[in-house]
């Protein structure tokens, strides 16, 4: 049952590449979207999650907020570190680097991968837990396809490789639900993992994705089409509880 629920997810994934392909004569709604859906799931799916399932302490910070913070850190200096390496081979200075989209999106399928074992755990506790995480992973993979095709294309990569990205995004989520047939994910590190992402997430939707969209068009569609996106993860998670 968890892996024929989950060729919903992979639909709905694809549903979301799609969409953002189609509106690309109005880019800047597509990444305010994108930065409000990036900004509600962080903040109200992912941060919340992690708290639950990583509850230990370190000096009086809870450990999912530790990572959540250093994915924060990590996502900076990795494109740092590119930036400058892209520069010393003569790119311009602010030219966006395609590797970071290629690895942002990599995130995003390593996500739909946690979500499809999340998706089979949750059936093997019950049929009721089972049809409420499935509701949450189906509606939500919608904003997955959607950020993961937005997300490698706008750092520069063509449009085979967001598509690929996209099709890796859709799978995962099939594939972490077959898996809950051989094992189990144990509670506290896929609780890590979601804190780390959370902040990865959350430094190129604040980094890059709202500053490009505002930038160009700090029209009020735009910003309504940010705060549409956190809202809308908002009735995803509410109604997925």
């Amino acid at each position: 049952m968890a892996v024929i629920v989950a060729l919903g997810a992979f639909l709905m994934t694809l549903a979301g590449g799609w969409a953002a392909q189609r509106v690309t004569d109005r880019r800047h709604l597509v990444l305010g979207l994108a930065g409000g859906l990036m900004l509600g799931v962080v903040g109200l799916d992912l941060l919340p999650e992690a708290l639950h399932a990583a509850g230990d302490e370190v000096f009086g910070v809870p450990l999912a907020l530790l990572l959540f913070v250093g994915g924060f850190l990590v996502a900076h200096v990795v494109e740092r570190l590119l930036a400058v390496r892209q520069a010393a081979h003569g790119a311009d200075d602010g030219a966006r680097v395609p590797q970071v989209g290629l690895t942002a999106a990599a995130a995003m399928v390593g996500h739909s991968l946690a979500d499809g074992v999340a998706l089979g755990a949750a059936f093997q506790v019950g049929g009721g837990m089972g049809v409420a995480v499935a509701l949450a992973v189906i509606t939500h993979d919608f904003a997955d396809g959607f950020n993961t095709y937005t997300l490698t294309s706008l750092y520069g990569n063509d449009r085979r490789k967001a598509l690929l990205m996209l099709f890796a995004d859709a799978v995962a989520p099939v594939v972490g639900a077959a898996s809950t047939l051989l094992f189990t994910l144990p509670e506290e590190p896929l609780g890590a993992y979601l804190g780390f992402f959370g902040g990865v997430l959350l430094y190129l939707a604040s980094a890059e994705i709202l500053p490009e969209a505002h930038h160009k068009h700090p029209a009020l569609s735009t910003l309504m089409c940010t705060v549409g996106g956190v809202a809308g993860i908002w009735l995803v998670v509410g109604i997925a509880d």
